[in-house]
């Protein structure tokens, strides 16, 4: 299977990196293909909403979306990783899946699999409730067959998450996908 991670988090070497690596070991060591693509990093400028795409492309405007939707509809699965900001996705990472509107039909027909990846500070019971709840609209409106999350609560730092079951946990999920 060919699997991209959107990595969605400004710290190039932190808890989310470490988590989406873990993951990338799991499924290589299982045969699969996988591409982490740094989207903090990324030319990405913000939907406009002028629908100029008419929702299958191409966006008027010119920045690293293109290059990043062809890695996207050539992929098997998209696996979002995240930091918790405020009890949501990174802005980065949202940046990129408002973009997906210009390519939303195409997105559709693939039925890919997808999966989270998100880490917290926090560890209460509830820290995760709303990115679960966009994260769990996002397969249904794309009709994408979710293979699994894992949620790091109290992985404030890269010692804490190293220190913790999450990277095994991201290790397992990769090693494990059919």
């Amino acid at each position: 299977m060919n699997i991209i991670v959107l990595q969605g988090s400004p710290n190039r070497r932190g808890s989310t990196y470490m988590l989406a690596d873990s993951f990338r070991r799991g499924a290589e060591d299982a045969g699969h293909s996988v591409e982490i693509v740094d989207v903090a990093y990324a030319n990405v400028r913000p939907c406009t909403g002028c629908v100029r795409c008419g929702y299958e492309g191409p966006c008027v405007q010119k920045d690293g979306t293109d290059d990043i939707r062809r890695k996207i509809l050539s992929a098997d699965m998209i696996v979002f990783a995240t930091p918790l900001y405020y009890y949501g996705m990174s802005a980065q990472l949202k940046t990129l899946i408002d973009r997906f509107c210009a390519f939303n039909s195409s997105l559709t027909r693939k039925h890919m699999k997808s999966a989270l990846l998100a880490v917290a500070w926090n560890s209460d019971g509830w820290t995760f409730e709303a990115l679960e709840a966009h994260y769990k609209t996002l397969v249904r409106y794309l009709d994408f067959e979710d293979a699994g999350m894992v949620l790091g609560g109290g992985c404030g730092t890269p010692s804490m998450t190293a220190n913790s079951r999450y990277p095994r946990q991201a290790y397992e999920l990769g090693r494990n996908l059919k």
